[in-house]
């Protein structure tokens, strides 16, 4: 599980094609931060997980992807930090690098933290340091709360992803399987890889 996306040298590798992000309103109140999860065929097929943090998107990868379904429990593997401008990336990450494959937005927006602890609100990053992170996404396929809960510590550190049973809870809907498209650019994980443009 652990080759599954680290992309440990991916800092050095600023010279990606990148899909531009709108900026942010910078010292504006309602500004949320941001979430993406994107469709990553490196060496296994996944999806990857990411919650903007203290300025970096906190990152898991999750082989079978989201589910709407709050009796599907997915497995999510942390991975590093990757930098907020990642968050627009589509293309392919070249052969002979780190994570090589092709990688698609699969889907973006804003979340919101619900993490509590006694009535109190946990921020996430504290929350991810206690093994337990509760958010509300805001997406274009995934909306809704969503809890990670870390089961495994260690070596083999392993979380679970799972949609917390809300109004947005779906178990007749599989978007990973009927909305296989990238939010960005309309485009298949496969037409990425074979360089054709959305």
């Amino acid at each position: 599980m652990a080759g599954l996306d680290t992309l440990d040298d991916y800092r050095e590798k600023r010279d990606f094609a990148r899909t531009p992000e709108p900026p942010g309103e910078q010292g504006a109140e309602t500004a949320r931060p941001v979430f993406v999860i994107q469709k990553h065929d490196a060496t296994t097929l996944h999806y990857d997980f990411r919650l903007e943090v203290d300025g970096v998107l906190k990152s898991w990868a999750v082989p079978k992807g989201p589910s709407v379904d709050p009796k599907e429990k997915r497995l999510a593997v942390p991975t590093e930090d990757h930098p907020l401008d990642y968050a627009g990336f589509e293309g392919v990450i070249p052969a002979g690098s780190y994570g090589a494959g092709a990688v698609l937005v699969w889907d973006r927006g804003t979340y919101r933290n619900l993490t509590e602890k006694e009535g109190r609100e946990v921020g996430v990053a504290e929350a991810a340091r206690r093994g337990h992170v509760s958010v509300w996404l805001e997406g274009e396929k995934v909306r809704g709360g969503y809890a990670l809960t870390r089961f495994r510590t260690g070596k083999g550190e392993a979380w679970l992803l799972v949609k917390m049973n809300d109004a947005e809870a779906d178990p007749g809907r599989n978007p990973v399987e009927t909305e296989p498209r990238s939010v960005v650019s309309g485009r298949t994980i496969e037409e990425i890889a074979a360089g054709r443009d959305g």
